[in-house]
């Protein structure tokens, strides 16, 4: 396992109003906290790529490289704002995701990140399922042969709290699948499986082979062990499979009343104890 990140939305004030921080700030915080890595929102004010200089782009990586913080992974916004839905009827909307994701893949090869998330997108009225299906497998085989070309993985993650295409650890895997491309692989956010009444330990053993990412949140987007997840079967689970990425925490943005240091200083705290309780050692 490579170490813990923290994903910035609770910092940025995305998708609901909470307290917003600029990048070099959360940066800072992450790294006196202790954390490894830093996912970053791809929304403004952290990373939408139109407002990102070529001189603010070095700055940011020389910060991230003096805070010795590496970006585990990069998400772009799903929805709002001009809208980012691969899966979209309008032709004009899947041509802007795409040119958005590439967008969004370029810059973290710049800052040396090597996973984008790929939100598959949601089915709007009057398009059927599978035609939704076919515009989203369409822009990820796109993203992806993009991608691979600078040596970043793209991640399927399924979605069923805020999305109705990529529902599954099944639907994922199988998005993967037929994409054919050796870069695309999945990964699960254990809030996702908790709002299925699923057991997010079952998707580390489904997704295994595939399984590259991870995000880590318990119910109501609260800091791991404040609520009702089994993160001790999860933690043995990805021990057993020798899972070799990060361990991500998304958690807070989904309410006004966040404290964005409280849930990153204690889901920390949370995970290094747990990490010493089965006996995990960090790879990096």
């Amino acid at each position: 396992m490579k170490g813990i990140s923290f994903n910035t939305w609770v910092y940025s004030s995305f998708p609901v109003w909470v307290p917003s921080y600029p990048l070099e700030e959360v940066i800072k915080r992450l790294s006196r906290m202790g954390y490894d890595g830093i996912e970053v929102g791809c929304a403004s004010p952290h990373a939408w790529p139109d407002y990102l200089s070529k001189e603010r782009r070095q700055e940011i990586k020389g910060l991230l490289k003096a805070h010795r913080l590496d970006v585990s992974s990069m998400l772009p916004a799903p929805g709002g704002g001009p809208g980012v839905n691969p899966s979209s009827p309008t032709k004009e909307e899947r041509e802007f995701t795409i040119k958005h994701y590439k967008d969004v893949i370029r810059l973290a090869h710049e800052w040396e990140c090597p996973t984008v998330i790929w939100i598959a997108g949601w089915v709007v009225f009057g398009t059927s399922q599978q035609e939704a299906w076919n515009y989203s497998l369409q822009g990820l085989i796109e993203c992806a042969e993009f991608a691979k070309e600078l040596g970043i993985t793209i991640v399927v993650e399924p979605t069923p709290t805020d999305g109705n295409l990529i529902e599954t650890a099944d639907d994922a895997l199988l998005l993967a699948e037929q994409s054919g491309l050796d870069n695309v692989k999945v990964m699960f956010d254990t809030f996702h499986a908790l709002y299925r009444n699923e057991v997010s330990s079952d998707y580390v053993y489904r997704m295994k082979d595939k399984l590259h990412h991870i995000h880590i949140s318990d119910v109501d987007r609260l800091p791991p062990g404040q609520g009702t997840c089994n993160f001790d079967a999860v933690m043995r689970a990805l021990k057993e499979i020798d899972y070799k990425g990060y361990l991500s925490m998304e958690v807070g943005f989904n309410t006004r009343k966040a404290d964005p240091d409280w849930y990153a200083s204690t889901s920390i705290e949370y995970l290094r104890k747990k990490m010493d309780e089965i006996g995990w050692i960090q790879t990096k």
